[in-house]
């Protein structure tokens, strides 16, 4: 395990020595990492905090952190960064604006460790240490909101979402513009982009777009808040701009440009990383609602790849993306007048057992179950493979039945969300990020 962090400087370069217990070793030996070697990204971005503040030493123990908690996808090389991430916490000043932004970027690396291993409580809990540092910059504060967003629609607390959004929105109003190091008009657009997004999910389209409207043109609105904008776009059947608004996401998190302001960081489902995934899915759903269905399988597809490559193929988020293919399967055979009913149903029985479904006998309605919307989904349009066997009718019926009784969604039923034909008919866009229907 990790033992000690100490910060090491000559007159060329900062190191950064962490002692640990390596494989085999009888004693602990320290490991030097370069601030002058090229640096790894910081929280997923690629972001650095205000560049002429840079604190190399900062950033290499988050980047070590990271890339030795992901390095092996374990639980003892998660808590071996997050005890690095802890040390670096508490060595750093705690007061002034610079030593609030490091402290803030350390709790939002912590947050996202936390994340990854699906300890949800303790990442909000420390998302919430970030509303304290009320010397840090608004770019701090406002990744901080996103990610405590993202995680409670994720556990399906709707009314906490919408408390956490309109409490940050308040504090925007009472900042003055001029007062925030140019910080302001991004800052804003994140704010107002994930107040929709918690009216997107809730299924009230009139309050989305109120929140929505004002971003369309905005050329600052990038990242998490673009991904909002494009989903919202493609629920309204804008494909043309929705589409605009994925592969801008998606081009401009590929060039991997450098965010040299603290309004490029993210935490936990907001990361940029995630949200040029979230982007990738949703502009394939949004092929296959168009009718490019050769367009739709090979970009999901894709998605599909890159969720397995950061989560791993036995992660619940690998069955959100199954059960956007085995739907885009469904809506190709529907329209083709075919049949891919085996292709369908491997896809759905896959995304239920990755999604941990719990079983048809329990109450629908009354039983916990996570990611609630992909799961009624994935077993409504199971049930309905199965109804047209004659021979699992039955079974098909128990299972449309407990779907029925498990969906959620305010904006429609079951059976619209499913049989998306018409063009009169209402969209269902699936958020890789916080596993919900819209």
């Amino acid at each position: 395990m990790i033992r000690t962090a100490i910060k090491l400087s000559t007159s060329a370069t900062t190191v950064y020595r962490v002692s640990r217990l390596l494989p085999g070793a009888s004693s602990y030996e320290p490991v030097l990492l370069s601030a002058a070697a090229p640096p790894l990204r910081l929280l997923h971005d690629g972001t650095d905090i205000n560049r002429s503040n840079f604190d190399p030493v900062v950033f290499q123990m988050i980047n070590y952190a990271l890339s030795h908690a992901r390095s092996q996808k374990a639980d003892e090389s998660y808590a071996q960064g997050l005890l690095v991430l802890e040390q670096c916490y508490y060595t750093q000043p705690s007061e002034g604006r610079n030593a609030q932004n490091w402290r803030g970027a350390v709790l939002l690396a912590m947050s996202t460790l936390l994340y990854e291993r699906g300890n949800l409580a303790e990442a909000i809990d420390k998302l919430q240490k970030v509303e304290t540092l009320k010397q840090s910059s608004l770019g701090v504060r406002v990744a901080a909101v996103e990610a405590l967003v993202g995680l409670h629609l994720q556990l399906e607390q709707d009314d906490t979402s919408s408390v956490v959004a309109d409490k940050f929105l308040e504090v925007l109003r009472k900042q003055k513009p001029e007062s925030s190091g140019g910080d302001y008009a991004a800052v804003n657009s994140r704010a107002n982009a994930v107040k929709g997004l918690v009216e997107l999910v809730h299924g009230d389209i009139e309050s989305a777009e109120s929140f929505f409207q004002r971003l369309e043109m905005n050329v600052g609105c990038t990242g998490s808040a673009a991904l909002s904008c494009g989903e919202y776009l493609h629920v309204m059947r804008n494909f043309p701009l929705a589409k605009e608004f994925y592969q801008k996401v998606i081009e401009v998190l590929t060039e991997k440009k450098d965010f040299s302001d603290t309004n490029a960081l993210g935490s936990c489902n907001m990361t940029l990383e995630e949200a040029s995934l979230a982007a990738t899915f949703g502009l394939g759903q949004l092929e296959g609602h168009m009718g490019n269905f050769g367009d739709a399988e090979e970009i999901l597809t894709r998605a599909l790849t890159k969720t397995e490559e950061l989560f791993g193929s036995h992660h619940p988020k690998v069955g959100v993306v199954l059960t956007a293919l085995a739907l885009m399967f469904r809506n190709k055979a529907m329209q083709e007048r075919s049949s891919a009913l085996l292709v369908q149903e491997g896809l759905y029985r896959r995304a239920l057992e990755l999604l941990k479904a719990p079983p048809l006998d329990s109450e629908g309605s009354e039983t916990k179950v996570d990611r609630r919307d992909i799961v009624a989904l994935a077993r409504g349009g199971y049930a309905e493979v199965l109804r047209v066997q004659q021979n699992r009718k039955d079974e098909g019926e128990r299972m449309k039945s407990w779907a029925e009784a498990t969906w959620r969604n305010h904006r429609m039923s079951l059976a619209e969300a499913l049989n998306f034909s018409e063009p009169s008919n209402q969209v269902t866009v699936l958020d890789a990020r916080t596993s919900r229907a819209m």
